[in-house]
């Protein structure tokens, strides 16, 4: 019941943080675009894409793919602290695999990105491991920002398509559990991110 009240009280922290800096948590695209992000925030972030990460990387990719080129579902899930302890929420894991699999089967054309922050990260790879290896060679790149199983491969993916974002020192991606600084600064990575992103959706 503490760590349910604590989360509850650190995501109304992220959402007045996020209207003060005027930062959209919240992305629901279901239309094609030529570039498909599909993206789960990390525990306790406000919206369906969260604060830390997600916003920034999605506006870069928006630089470098072009206005109206890139479309971002936001994983709707609990992020809650429990579901970090286990090792990615269970049913934010399963939503998370089925948005990519309609994505892939609604938008054939479109280059899809797998992407997670935090606890996110954990779902991109308990999807990545739900989902056939047909799909996933389907999937253009896959990005993790601040992630906790930082060092194991994602099931089904070319590892030439994977980036994970860890910094020195992360507490978080060294596998515990104490958010310190180095885990709120993932947003200065946006540019290289999504560099990588857009490279692999044009190879």
């Amino acid at each position: 019941m503490k760590v349910t009240a604590l989360g509850n009280t650190l995501t109304g922290f992220g959402q007045a943080l996020a209207t003060t800096l005027g930062v959209d948590t919240t992305s629901s695209s279901p239309n094609c675009a030529e570039m498909m992000v599909v993206f789960a925030r990390g525990t306790s972030e406000p919206g369906n894409v969260g604060l830390f990460s997600g916003p920034t990387f999605f506006d870069a990719l928006e630089v470098m793919m072009g206005a109206g080129a890139v479309s971002v579902q936001g994983v709707e899930y609990g992020a809650s602290i429990e579901g970090f302890l286990q090792g990615g929420d269970p049913a934010g894991s399963a939503a998370m695999a089925g948005i990519v699999e309609g994505t892939v089967q609604n938008c054939p054309n479109a280059k899809i990105v797998m992407s997670g922050y935090s606890q996110g990260g954990q779902l991109v790879h308990n999807a990545a491991a739900m989902l056939p290896a047909a799909t996933m060679a389907k999937i253009s790149s896959l990005v993790i920002f601040g992630d906790p199983n930082d060092g194991k491969p994602i099931a089904n993916a070319d590892p030439s398509k994977v980036m994970v974002v860890c910094h020195p020192g992360h507490n978080i991606c060294d596998g515990r559990d104490l958010v310190l600084v180095e885990h709120l600064t993932y947003s200065r990575d946006a540019v290289e991110a999504a560099t990588f992103a857009a490279a692999r959706a044009k190879a």
